[in-house]
């Protein structure tokens, strides 16, 4: 398969009471999409008392759109590269749904540490034309969580 063109999109210092989606790929009816690496970290619960483990899985399948996030742009990692064709949203606070929804991983993360999570080739969730991806947080945090994150993916066709 041709190398494709990488992509990365973020979250930077954004607040959140509720739960969310921290991601959500859209893919252009004409590309398919590898996702690549997922990295979250929060920057303001840093005491013992302020320890969470929040529920995070990685899904597919959806139909329609989150909404109440933002519509960042994702950025080339590449010079020059062209622009992402498909649309990618973040912190949604109404989650994408419909469809037949499939969980592909189901982590709990400890809000102290980052999470990360860099797929390899043979653990890799691709994406067909029209399909949608999101990292969603399924636990209400006890309070404000300010976060931090990027995912990476590419995009072929």
């Amino acid at each position: 398969m041709p190398q494709g063109r990488v992509y990365s999109v973020m979250i930077s210092a954004n607040a959140a009471t509720a739960n969310v989606d921290f991601f959500e790929v859209n893919v252009a009816a004409t590309k398919v999409v590898e996702i690549l690496e997922l990295h979250i970290s929060q920057a303001t619960e840093v005491a013992d008392a302020a320890e969470e483990m929040l529920q995070i899985t990685i899904k597919t399948g959806m139909t329609s759109s989150g909404s109440g996030g933002n519509s960042p742009t994702a950025i080339p990692r590449q010079i020059g590269d062209a622009a992402y064709a498909g649309t990618v949203e973040t912190m949604n606070t109404t989650k994408s749904s419909g469809g037949t929804i499939v969980t592909h991983e189901s982590h709990a993360w400890n809000i102290r540490i980052p999470f990360t999570r860099i797929w390899t080739p043979d653990s890799t969730i691709w994406l067909a034309p029209s399909a949608r991806f999101a990292v969603e947080q399924l636990i209400t945090p006890a309070d404000s969580i300010t976060y931090n994150g990027t995912l990476i993916f590419r995009e072929y066709g």
